[in-house]
C-alpha cells in the first residue's frame, strides 16, 4: 500500500480509519497487482493505468467506489454518476460484508470500462474485458 494511502487512513476518524483499513486490505489481497495511489485526494487503486476502485471519506460514511461497478452482476452496488461507477456506504466496520466486498473485487478485474482514455475519447467509455 502506498504511504500516501496509510497517510490518508491515520488521518481519519477512529471509527473511519477501521472501515479503510478493512477496505485497503481486502483490496490489497484482491487486487495485488493493481497500482495505489492517492488521486485527486483519496485512495484509489489502478490495473494498468485504469481506475478500478477506491474509497473516499463522507460527512457521514466511507463510499467505497467501483469505476466499472454497474456492470458487475454481484448485487448490491448504488449507481453513482452518469458514468458506469457504482458505490457502497459504510458507517461502521460491522456494515463491511466480506463476501460481497470479495465478489466486486473480483468483478473489478474482469469487468473494466476504458477512464483512462475517458478525455482522449471525449467523455466515450468503451468497455475494455
Amino acid at each position: 500500500m502506498h504511504a500516501d494511502t496509510r497517510k490518508y487512513n491515520a488521518a481519519l476518524a477512529p471509527a473511519d480509519r477501521a472501515i479503510a483499513k478493512l477496505l485497503a486490505a481486502a483490496i490489497e489481497t484482491h487486487l495485488p497487482e493493481a497500482e495505489n495511489k492517492v488521486w485527486h485526494g483519496h485512495p484509489v487503486w489502478f490495473l494498468d493505468g485504469n481506475p478500478i476502485v477506491g474509497y473516499s471519506q463522507l460527512k457521514d460514511s466511507v463510499r467505497l467506489l467501483f469505476w466499472s461497478g454497474q456492470s458487475f452482476a454481484a448485487k448490491g452496488l448504488a449507481k453513482e454518476g452518469s458514468f458506469k461507477a457504482a458505490e457502497a456506504r459504510y458507517v461502521t466496520v460491522e456494515d463491511v460484508r466480506l463476501r460481497p466486498l470479495g465478489q466486486w473485487l473480483k468483478e473489478a478485474r474482469e469487468v473494466q470500462w476504458d477512464y483512462k482514455n475517458i478525455v482522449k475519447r471525449k467523455g466515450r467509455l468503451v468497455r475494455l474485458t
